[in-house]
């Protein structure tokens, strides 16, 4: 992080993490730090190909200072955060021209955030990923394109969700799920399309035969769909270049051959909006933690923004020894906290030792049978999990306007539900008291199971 960026202990230490460093608290002391030494303004405006413009403000110390160089570890991360909540190809960088260097050095090619500049220009954007240097007044304005999703229940419909670890699937008739299935499947090990496009058929087809007849399909899956194409998901990471094409567009090929209205989305952008859907409420902040950190997001008007979302990338934790993400190479990132990835990350500090040759389901399973036993070890996996998520809300409070947080996903399950929201409760309660307002919600058990493909199944309207 930088000798020149300080990192902040938090009041409340996770029990099996004392080096956790929440950015929260670096931001906000950073900002505070700049503003006091007559900080200038910096504007950043990430673009997407489709002319939509994000913009984010903040302050940071002038040309010349002695704290300059602080700027650098800083806007770096508030970059990273920026781009995988929100997506862009690119970015205009509004300050100190330095900064702009800085991030370009950082982000290129052959940079130490390679992965990004990949990810974010070619693979998702299919265009050059570029960072420009300007004024802040030369950023252009914002131009968000918000469209409701969803929220579609009459008639027989499908719903789907595909996630790394299990597939789940709805018959849903009037709202109403007539059946429900989980089955255990290992996406991310299989080569060959066929599986994944027999696995997914398969799921419909058990469905379909719990209703009189299929009016439409709706599904969400892990990764970045566009136009029911998947550009790039975790799950897929196993299928070679040359027949990607086969999985970006197996919804469409699906849809054609069951002759119905199917529409994809991602997998959390599904989740908030079964967090809408429940509440009656928009400005809904969904988080799955399941697999990996799925999130996703309904603005207060009830739109989805076009926003990546892909929290799992985002940091939120700024200790330089925070665990290395395998995919994108990069530290702190959410996936490793908000998942069963982090259970299993901090498995050995509470003295557990995971099963092995099992799928990662079982393995979770084991240490959750553990939890619900009393293990004490186990709770405190919990309950350090809970404190990353109390500081985590403050800072994506920071980023996103949220009036209600809904929790779903296989870590979520029994106890360690309840130990999730107590510990991110308490650190709200402690440090951020301006956020004791936001309305949290852990849904039911038989919600948490079904209540995303209930949602993908009011994806598409009927003709």
């Amino acid at each position: 992080m930088g000798a020149h960026f300080h990192l902040v202990s938090p009041a409340t230490p996770p029990p099996l993490d004392p080096g956790f460093r929440p950015p929260v608290l670096a931001n906000r002391a950073f900002v505070a730090e700049a503003v006091a030494a007559g900080g200038v303004p910096l504007v950043l405006g990430l673009e997407r190909p489709d002319g939509a413009v994000s913009r984010f403000e903040t302050v940071v110390f002038p040309e010349g200072h002695p704290r300059f160089a602080a700027n650098l570890p800083y806007v770096e991360r508030l970059f990273k955060f920026l781009l995988w909540q929100r997506g862009g190809c690119r970015t205009y960088v509004g300050g100190p021209a330095a900064l702009a260097d800085h991030l370009r050095t950082v982000y290129a090619p052959t940079g130490a955030r390679a992965f990004d500049c990949q990810f974010m220009g070619e693979d998702v954007y299919g265009q050059p990923f570029e960072i420009l240097a300007c004024k802040p007044a030369e950023v252009p304005s914002a131009r968000e394109l918000g469209q409701p999703l969803g929220r579609h229940l009459e008639g027989c419909r499908i719903g789907f969700d595909l996630g790394a670890s299990d597939r789940k699937v709805s018959a849903v008739i009037d709202g109403e799920a007539v059946f429900s299935e989980e089955v255990v499947w290992l996406p991310r090990l299989h080569a060959d399309p066929a599986y994944h496009y027999g696995e997914i058929m398969q799921a419909l087809r058990t469905a379909a035969s719990h209703l009189p007849r299929v009016d439409a399909i709706g599904g969400s899956t892990a990764g970045i769909v566009v136009n029911n194409q998947v550009r790039i998901a975790s799950l897929f990471r196993g299928i070679p270049k040359d027949r990607y094409g086969e999985i970006r567009d197996v919804f469409l090929r699906i849809r054609a051959e069951l002759g119905v209205p199917l529409e994809v989305a991602n997998d959390g952008d599904v989740t908030a909006l079964a967090g809408a859907m429940s509440l009656g409420e928009n400005g809904v902040l969904g988080i799955a933690l399941g697999s990996s950190e799925a999130a996703g997001y309904v603005n207060t008007e009830g739109n989805l923004l076009g926003w990546l979302n892909e929290l799992a990338f985002a940091p939120v934790d700024y200790s330089p020894d925070a665990p290395v993400d395998e995919w994108s190479g990069d530290r702190g990132a959410g996936a490793l906290y908000f998942s069963q990835q982090c259970v299993f990350r901090l498995a050995p500090a509470a003295g557990i030792e995971l099963p092995v040759g099992v799928p990662d389901a079982e393995r979770l399973k084991a240490v959750q049978d553990l939890l619900e036993a009393g293990h004490v070890g186990a709770q405190q996996i919990w309950e350090t999990m809970g404190v990353y998520l109390g500081y985590a809300i403050a800072h994506y409070a920071d980023f996103y306007e949220i009036r209600h947080l809904l929790l779903l996903g296989r870590c979520t399950s029994g106890r360690g539900g309840g130990l999730l929201l107590g510990g991110a409760l308490e650190v709200l309660r402690r440090e951020f008291p301006e956020l004791v307002h936001l309305q949290i919600q852990l849904p039911d058990e038989r919600s948490r199971r079904v209540g995303q493909s209930i949602a993908a199944a009011s994806l598409p309207p009927l003709p």
